[in-house]
């Protein structure tokens, strides 16, 4: 049977970076939670692979942005193997978007904005943990929380050393959309020196 030709096909002349801020804006429009979440799969230099879920805070040209701290496990694997890959999937709109490149870290002045743009409550819970180090039970990081509030009462929470951001440059991006008898729509870009090569794949 025939794929429903009312759908349109993922435009193969689309500057990337455009088409994502496309789709994102119509996620923002129809996903009930966090359009911005994405999956981040990292590893280790032996290609031991880690996945897990985080939220996009940036995207132009160039790149990807997101934070995290530089002493949890995908910070450590990030700078141990500067590769990444992430993976948006909006339900609501039956899309998804892959994206592989290297990371670098962003500048700290780029670190210092957002962080600043946060709210009191989430700066000092990022000051408070130790993330993905073991935690005896959930009244020490409550305690950890106290502490650090007092530590900056009356004044706001500077950006520790180990939390920053990376920026992934991506080196291919592939659009996905679903399409009925699961003849479904893709087309990659792939980095060449200064321009994309396009293609459109089997579902």
């Amino acid at each position: 049977m025939p794929a429903d030709s009312s759908l349109p096909l993922i435009p193969l002349d689309a500057d990337p970076f455009l088409l994502f801020a496309e789709w994102m804006k119509e996620a923002e429009a129809s996903e009930p939670n966090d359009p911005n979440a994405m999956a981040i799969a990292t590893a280790t230099p032996g290609g031991v692979p880690s996945v897990r879920m985080i939220l996009l805070k940036g995207a132009d040209e160039t790149g990807f942005v997101f934070y995290t701290n530089l002493e949890s496990r995908k910070g450590g694997e990030l700078q141990a193997n500067p590769h990444a890959a992430l993976l948006f999937h909006w339900k609501s709109l039956r899309r998804q978007i892959r994206i592989e490149g290297q990371v670098e870290p962003v500048s700290a002045e780029e670190a210092d904005r957002y962080f600043a743009s946060r709210s009191r409550n989430s700066r000092i819970g990022a000051i408070a943990s130790d993330q993905s180090r073991p935690l005896p039970d959930r009244a020490t990081f409550e305690e950890r929380i106290n502490q650090v509030t007092r530590q900056f009462e009356g004044k706001e929470p500077e950006r520790p050393e180990n939390w920053s951001g990376f920026r992934l440059v991506p080196r291919q991006i592939e659009f996905w959309q679903d399409r009925p008898y699961r003849m479904h729509d893709r087309a990659t870009w792939t980095r060449q020196e200064n321009d994309w090569a396009v293609t459109r794949l089997y579902p």
